[in-house]
This record gives structure tokens, sequence and C-alpha cells, in this order.
């Protein structure tokens, strides 16, 4: 478990017997069915009403707002345990609507779209997506092409969103669009769009290569009218800044998915050797077996306790964007080398779907390309020593 060391004993304890909850609606309500969700390419709708029900929703949103009012932890450690039992795919839809989309909302947003948005979220009622990728803008935010253009009372939005989490089900999107062109990086605002209204379209459902069970669409906005109470926090121009003050939290829950991810992948390893014979005995007995292991278990190790300071530091406000950055960086080519070192000691069964071991390993590739690609998380680390 992640460190808990601003927790009282009271709160140290809830936090456990949350976690075995947890552990056991797995077992009841996702496990007998994942295979069937992969298959169908996301999860069921009321897997996210079933979780509100439970309390497994938006755990930090506070009580005024309908939410538990939990500490960050208990938000994170639902991202622990679906990580590690291998669903990967539902995790990454997971994490936009507990641990991405509410910070906007109580950092940013009115009081009347808090009021209205977030004891939906927490029950399960909306399901929360957020729209920044477009076909031809993924990190450069800046190159976004959906424009919102004021008109009368509203605003009416035109582009298209891709790679979109959650896209078949969402409720609420988050979306970025340009409201001034002209301005570049200012003249991008967010928006809090209920896709009941008229002129949203969900695309297809894009089949990947791995995170079978998690939706991800293109959308469409085609003369799209919201009200000007859509506008996040009803200003103008600030939603590249709304954007970057919220990466770190995004950035922070994806090493958390990642070292715990990991986890399983090592876990499911560890079993499998110990089952499997080879020439006469279990191969955990082979040295390069027992190597590979040691090497994993020692990189998950550092990669923990490097997300276990990531985290304290959040938890005090001092979680730099370089930092997690380099957290993001690290724990997710982390993520990769296990469940790949990890696939390759199940032989040609690795690399059967039936095998826990596959999902891992194909659920991990694109934690290095959503929240930002190594190849951006490097260039932030490397200008916060060389400047750029």
């Amino acid at each position: 478990m992640l460190p808990n060391t601003l927790l009282t004993a009271e709160q140290k304890a809830e936090l456990q017997l949350f976690t075995e909850s947890l552990e056991r609606f797995c077992d009841t309500e996702i496990e007998p069915h994942y295979r069937d969700w992969e298959k169908a390419g996301l999860v069921s709708r009321t897997l996210f009403r079933k979780m509100g029900e439970n309390g497994y929703l938006c755990a930090d949103v506070p009580e005024q707002y309908g939410g538990p009012s939990a500490s960050v932890h208990f938000s994170f450690a639902v991202v622990q345990v679906l990580s590690r039992r291998g669903y990967g795919g539902f995790v990454g839809g997971l994490q936009v609507h507990n641990d991405i989309v509410p910070p906007y909302l109580l950092n940013f947003g009115t009081e009347a779209q808090r009021e209205y948005w977030l004891p939906r979220m927490v029950s399960g009622e909306a399901v929360a997506a957020i729209g920044m990728t477009e076909p031809g803008a993924g990190s450069d935010l800046k190159a976004i092409r959906t424009t919102a253009k004021r008109d009368g009372d509203g605003y009416v939005i035109n582009g298209s969103k891709i790679f979109i989490s959650n896209g078949q089900h969402c409720d609420l999107l988050v979306l970025a669009a340009k409201t001034d062109p002209a301005l570049g990086a200012k003249g991008v605002s967010l928006f809090l769009v209920d896709t009941k209204n008229p002129g949203f379209t969900r695309g297809q459902n894009l089949e990947k290569i791995g995170q079978h069970a998690g939706d991800t669409s293109e959308l469409f906005f085609n003369d799209l009218r919201v009200p000007a109470d859509a506008l996040l926090g009803g200003v103008e121009g600030q939603g590249f800044v709304q954007m970057m003050r919220e990466l770190p939290r995004e950035r922070l829950i994806i090493g958390v998915q990642a070292v715990y991810g990991a986890q399983g992948a090592l876990d499911a390893t560890v079993k499998y050797v110990q089952e499997r014979q080879a020439f006469g005995q279990a191969i955990a007995q082979f040295q390069n077996t027992r190597f590979t292991l040691a090497q994993c278990a020692s990189d998950i190790a550092a990669a923990e306790a490097f997300l276990n300071a990531s985290v304290a530091a959040y938890e005090r406000g001092e979680l730099t964007p370089e930092a997690v950055s380099a957290l993001k960086l690290h724990t997710t080519e982390i993520f990769g080398r296990v469940a790949d070192a990890c696939l390759q000691l199940f032989g040609g069964y690795g690399y059967m779907a039936e095998y826990p071991i596959s999902r891992f390993w194909t659920d991990a590739r694109v934690l290095r390309i959503y929240g930002g690609t190594s190849e951006i998380m490097k260039e932030l680390v490397a200008r916060s020593l060389l400047g750029r």
C-alpha cells in the first residue's frame, strides 16, 4: 500500500477495511465478467453505478458535494487494487472519472457546476471523460482545432476528439476548445459538456491492442450548443492554465497504475513459475528465472519508493511538474520492462489471451503514451536541468 503517514490510526484502519471490501467487490462484480467485457470492448455501464453505491467513486470529493470526503489515499487505493488485479483497461477510464475530472470541478468550477456534477459522479449516475486529444493534436495541446464561438447566451462548438477514455459511457465531457484561435494557448477554454445536448455524437469505439475493456472513442461536435454557464469557472482563456495545473495528479495516478500493474504482473509470474514444470523441475528453480524475478522485484521496489515520495509531496502541495514527469517516465518504463520479462517466463503460454500476463503486457504499453509520452516527459525533465 502507499505510505499513509499523514493519516491517523483510525483512518489507516478505515483504509485497510476499504481495501479489503474492494477486493471482495472485485471477486464478485468484476472478475467473473472481465473477459466478457474485454471481448465487448467496454465494461458494463452498471459497473459505475455499483461502484458508486459501494463508495468506490470520487473518494476524496467533499461531503458537501455528495462525496465521502476521504483522504486521497482512498481514491488511489482503488487504482492500486484494480491495477494489481490486471484490470488495466477499466482503470484507464476509471482514473479519469475518479482522479482527473473531479479536481477540475473542485479547483476551477463554479459552485453551481460543482453542485450539479459532483454528486452525480460520486453515485455513478454520470460518467466523466476529458476531451483534449485530437487527430492532429496530442501532447501539443496548443494545437487543438476544436472551436467554441460565442453565440448569444451560449457557445457553439465544432470539432472532434480522439482516443477519449469513457467516450461511449460519458455523460459529462470536460472539453478543451479554442474560444479565440488568434491567442494560441491563451485562447483555449474548458467546457463542461452534457453529452445529451444535440450536436454531440459518439464515433466508433476504437479497437486497441490492449486495454480491451476500456472504451476509447472518437467524439464529434457539429454545431453543439452549450449554455454560457458550461464554461468551466465562467472565465474564457483559462483552459491551458487549468490543464497544466491538473496534469500533476493525472501523471501521479498513472504512476500508481504503473507500479501496481507491475506488481500484479510479478505476482502472477511468481505463482506460475512455481507450478510450471520443465526438465523435471519447477522453472522457478532455474537461475535465469530467479535472477529475472529478482531484478523485477528490485525495479518495482525502487519505483514504489519514488511513487511514495511523490504521493507525500502531493499531499504537502509540493509535487512539481518536473518531478511528476520524472515519476511517470520512470514508473511506466519499469512497468513495460517488468511485464515483458515476466511474459517471457511464461513461454508460449504468455502469448495466449487466457493467461493474465498477456493482459498486463498489452495493457502496459499505452501508459508510456497517454498522459504525456515518455519523450515529452524527458523533455520536461530536461528543461528543469537545462532550460528551454
